[in-house]
């Protein structure tokens, strides 16, 4: 990572950190202590040592009182440490809380475009390791990269003023070594880490989009053919991960040869000077002690570099996410929207998901207030495009969309949204129970008010049938559940919301005729008194209405009711001809 790059996530991390300056300098003022603590415990050793040394005869008070002190001083390194984790736990456990809610919530206010190009496994691993990465990092910081560093300087400073300029400057070149060693090897085998890392979140990605299609997997027999796919990522990554052991294992050997150099030298300097009277025995356990104290740190703060490197790499990452800005954003001073009739109008409306490839061509008409308006055509025609269009899931290339004179444009998407209720082809359900599905609609209504909506959507029969009623769980993706079963609990949610605009999207495409029938009751039922825009594929299900659009190739070809659609002898009439013609031969073969 580029220092351009560490200071843009040091950047962003700092205001979360700022909240808490207070619990921060008692922290730092912890941190500190434990460390003069720390090293003053081998002076103390010394003083023992040439005490007894010296005087083996005498009185055993001055030993003893040392001793003392020299257990107090262990005693309060560890204390002082203890208390410095506490104080600081709580800043390291709110920021990381707050940053991955702030990734969250603007992975939703994300455009749709967005999330129909990424898999959702990769970004769940990207938010899974920045987060993780975080908390290492802020616990790296404080509980071993500065204490470390703070350490290296005082005994440095204490063994130049003890002893002699040769021993610090000994410490400060073997750190200096190390350093740069480190930082030279760990940027060489990144590419490595950062390899396996991207292998690991594509096999991730993998196993999940496989069991998220279970049921595909199953209907095709495919089940060897998703481990062969599966262990395909995993030997991949495999490969990697055996680059990262092995260039592991290099840089590790290197840090301990520097390190047993310096012990060695600064060890042999000091015997030395015992043998020739210049340095007392207690002298040398001094420096011995200085040396293990600070390269055992040391050689952990090779390793916390490291993976403060891959640490700083996955909030990068996660970091990136918060750099994609959506295309579908609110206006500067954009209002709520204000829905007193319920009348929409499409206005020259033109649109494509690709510059080359225009979907909706020059496209007007108005749903008036209370009215139910069905727009059909064939596949690839831009019905459903429109339904996007209107929840402002996309911005159209030309044109507007009004609600009671207001481009939606000008309105804030939450304003909108809040005004329409949705009826999707295909009701994705969260895997938890039926009362919490409908209850979606409105997570703050009554228990009362949702039941009320479950027996509205005729589901009341179906929830009683079940032994654990209305708190059933549907399965993931509501995987347990018929599809007439979902589109109620779909019908049910929307009733809860109340919206005075309704959009159904096909929603019964997917249903058996019986399940049809029963379902077109529940759907008129909540259209009643409502602007409803209809996206059918099935004819029958919309002659009731009051308008009915044919699309082709995203221009409005015909328009009128079904009794005059089917006089024109046009477009809607052989589309319902070949319909009922294909209903006929359906029931035949039945």
């Amino acid at each position: 990572m580029a220092p351009g790059q560490v200071w843009r996530v040091f950047k962003t991390l700092w205001p979360y950190l700022w909240e808490f300056r207070r619990r921060m300098g008692v922290a730092f003022v912890l941190l500190v202590l434990a460390k003069v603590a720390t090293v003053t415990m081998p002076w103390a050793l010394k003083q023992i040592v040439d005490s007894l040394d010296k005087a083996q005869h005498q009185v055993i008070a001055v030993p003893l009182a040392m001793l003392i002190f020299y257990g107090l001083l262990r005693f309060g390194s560890v204390f002082f440490s203890e208390a410095r984790d506490a104080v600081f736990s709580r800043i390291t456990e709110r920021a990381m809380r707050r940053i991955v809610l702030r990734v969250f919530r603007h992975l939703h206010s994300l455009d749709l475009e967005f999330h129909l190009s990424r898999q959702t496994g990769g970004i769940s691993r990207d938010i899974d390791r920045g987060g993780n990465g975080f908390g290492f990092l802020m616990r790296m910081l404080v509980f071993n990269i500065v204490p470390t560093l703070i350490e290296i300087t005082l005994v440095a400073v204490i063994l130049l003023v003890t002893f002699s300029a040769w021993y610090s400057l000994i410490i400060l070149v073997c750190v200096g070594v190390y350093i740069a060693f480190t930082v030279i090897t760990t940027e060489w085998r990144n590419r490595f880490v950062r390899e396996a890392n991207r292998l690991d979140s594509e096999t991730n990605t993998r196993a999940i989009d496989s069991l998220l299609n279970y049921e595909t997997v199953k209907y095709f027999n495919n089940e060897a053919y998703e481990a062969a796919a599966y262990d395909e990522n995993l030997a991949r990554w495999e490969g990697a991960r055996l680059k990262t052991r092995l260039t592991l294992a290099a840089l590790n050997s290197g840090q301990a040869l520097i390190i047993a150099a310096g012990m060695v030298l600064m060890l042999w300097m000091a015997a030395a000077e015992v043998v020739g009277g210049e340095m007392t025995l207690g002298s040398l356990v001094m420096i011995n002690a200085y040396v293990l104290q600070l390269f055992m740190p040391l050689n952990f703060l090779g390793m916390v570099y490291r993976e403060v490197r891959r640490a700083l790499a996955d909030i990068e990452n996660m970091f990136s996410l918060l750099q994609r800005t959506p295309k579908v954003r609110d206006k500067p001073g954009a209002t709520d929207l204000s829905v007193t009739r319920g009348r929409v109008e499409f206005r020259g409306l033109n649109f494509g998901y690709h510059r080359d490839r225009p979907i909706i061509k020059d496209l007007s008409f108005v749903v008036e207030p209370g009215q139910k308006v069905a727009i059909v055509g064939p596949s690839g025609a831009g019905k459903s495009t429109l339904a996007r269009l209107l929840f402002r899931f996309y911005e159209p290339d030309r044109g507007d969309i009004l609600i009671d004179g207001q481009p939606i444009s000008t309105v804030t998407q939450d304003s909108l949204r809040r005004a329409i209720g949705v009826v999707p082809q295909d009701t994705v359900l969260f895997n938890d129970s039926i009362f919490h599905n409908v209850a979606y609609g409105d997570p703050e209504a009554s228990p009362e008010a949702v039941r009320e909506a479950i027996r509205l959507a005729s589901l009341e029969g179906f929830v009683a049938s079940l032994p654990e009623g209305e708190q059933t769980l549907v399965g993931e993706r509501g995987l347990k559940v018929s599809g007439g079963e979902k589109q109620r609990i779909a019908i049910a949610r929307v009733m809860l919301k109340r919206p005075p605009i309704l959009l159904f999207d096909e929603a019964t495409s997917a249903l058996d005729s019986a399940s049809e029938r029963a379902i077109l009751g529940a759907l008129n039922q909540l259209a009643a008194n409502h602007t409803s825009l209809v996206i059918a594929h099935r004819l029958s299900t919309v002659v009731d209405a009051d308008q009915i659009l044919v699309l082709d190739g995203g221009t409005l070809v015909e328009q009128g009711t079904h009794e005059q659609l089917l006089a024109k002898e046009g477009r809607y009439a052989r589309m319902w001809r070949l319909q009922q013609s294909n209903d006929r031969v359906q029931k035949e073969e039945a």
